[in-house]
């Protein structure tokens, strides 16, 4: 018996449990879409997969239905994999371990991927249930949404006939949403090139215990991103010490993902070890007052650490610089639905890259906003190399249907 076979609508749950037992985080997506063709095979319809991993199942109308309009159910079968940080599981290879109070479904440790495998799910339960009265059905399932609406990008429509779209890949039951948030991604690029340590001494300085959350559903929630107050922590301890190096800086697993951890490793001067300790210890406290309410869990902390080069400290404060400057969270709300996020950003991922040369690329500014609710966050693409010696942000944003118009 299932973790979640005693749920209604049993039919949606059981697919939906089986969706979850096979890993399915974009980007990684063949595995779940050759469980979709299996499924549709189960039931006997004609499917189409296709390359990217997209699947379109067909199923005929009802009797007296013959002559209706096609519809089509749109869903996506990727999901954000985050995973708290004591939690071992490979989720490029593992599936999810659900969990039910009656009430609630989640995922122990995981993200749940509820966005957006219940709309997979909901759509096989409708494919199944051969009592329905309905037209013509064409099930669009498509991956990578999460990352860039890839799957929708590259989806060949030639053989779909419906003009009626239900997508299903919303926030709140019985609401219908008429129309979507909008955004862009960016990928910003800070030129720095590593040089070898004199006298410093060095810090790991860690930032975590946030609870972090969807860039769209929980951006207007207040949380902290550690990206974000990291910059304003070693931007804070470089005015406090006069200077300070970065070795690295890196934070966030997702774009569409508050970052809920980030580290960095720092060099300061000898003589200003414990200023730069005890700083910490006091910038540790206010964090925890200024969020007690948002992100009660956070943490800052440093220890001794071991390298041998890090950027210049004229590097390092215009990165810091750069870094601070850049928004996080809400920027404006809608005058015309109260409650209603207008435009959000989303620091998501940052990276500093090594530097194989000392020549530098140019910097590369692009600014980011969104639309209807929904933050981008910082990143950068799998197939876009990082310059040599660059610090990367980068941003994304995922089109919630939250953030519509009702």
């Amino acid at each position: 018996m299932g973790i979640l076979s005693h749920l209604e609508p049993k039919s949606v749950f059981d697919y939906f449990e089986r969706l979850c037992a096979v890993p399915h985080g974009s980007g990684n997506t063949k595995i779940i879409s050759d469980l979709c063709v299996t499924m549709a095979k189960e039931l006997g319809l004609r499917y189409r997969q296709e390359d990217c991993n997209n699947v379109i199942i067909w199923k005929d109308a009802s009797p007296g239905y013959e002559n209706a309009a096609p519809v089509i159910l749109q869903g996506h079968m990727d999901m954000v994999c985050a995973q708290t940080e004591d939690c071992p599981k490979d989720m490029t290879r593992e599936g999810l371990d659900l969990a039910t109070d009656g009430r609630y479904v989640w995922a122990e440790k995981t993200s749940l991927g509820g966005d957006d495998c219940i709309a997979v799910a909901a759509a096989f339960a409708i494919l199944a249930d051969n009592s329905l009265s309905h037209p013509p059905l064409e099930v669009v399932i498509t991956v990578d949404e999460e990352t860039g609406m890839d799957g929708a990008v590259a989806l060949d429509c030639s053989d779909l006939k419906g003009r009626r779209l239900l997508n299903l890949d919303s926030e709140e039951e019985g609401v219908f949403t008429v129309s979507c948030a909008g955004g862009l991604r960016a990928d910003c690029f800070v030129p720095a090139v590593k040089a070898p340590l004199t006298d410093e001494t060095c810090f790991a300085v860690s930032i975590g215990g946030l609870k972090g959350g969807h860039s769209g559903a929980e951006i207007d929630k207040g949380r902290g991103s550690g990206n974000d107050l990291i910059s304003r922590v070693l931007y804070s301890a470089m005015e406090r010490l006069g200077t300070l190096r970065i070795a690295d800086l890196r934070g966030g697993q997702f774009d569409n993902v508050i970052c809920t951890r980030c580290d960095a490793v720092v060099a300061v001067p000898a003589g200003k070890a414990e200023d730069f300790a005890a700083f910490i210890r006091e910038f540790d406290g206010i964090l925890k007052n200024e969020y007690a309410a948002t992100d009660g869990g956070v943490t800052l902390t440093c220890a001794a650490a071991d390298t041998d080069a890090a950027y210049s400290a004229e590097d390092s404060s215009r990165l810091l610089h750069v870094l601070l400057t850049l928004p996080q969270g809400v920027e404006v709300m809608s005058a015309d639905f109260p409650g209603l996020v207008q435009t959000s950003l989303n620091l998501g991922v940052m990276t500093a890259c090594t530097s194989p040369s000392p020549s530098a690329p140019p910097w590369l500014p692009r600014r980011s906003c969104c639309s209807s609710g929904c933050g981008p966050s910082w990143s950068t693409p799998a197939a876009a190399p990082c310059p040599p010696g660059a610090t990367t942000r980068r941003g994304s944003m995922p089109a919630s249907p939250r953030c519509g118009t009702r």
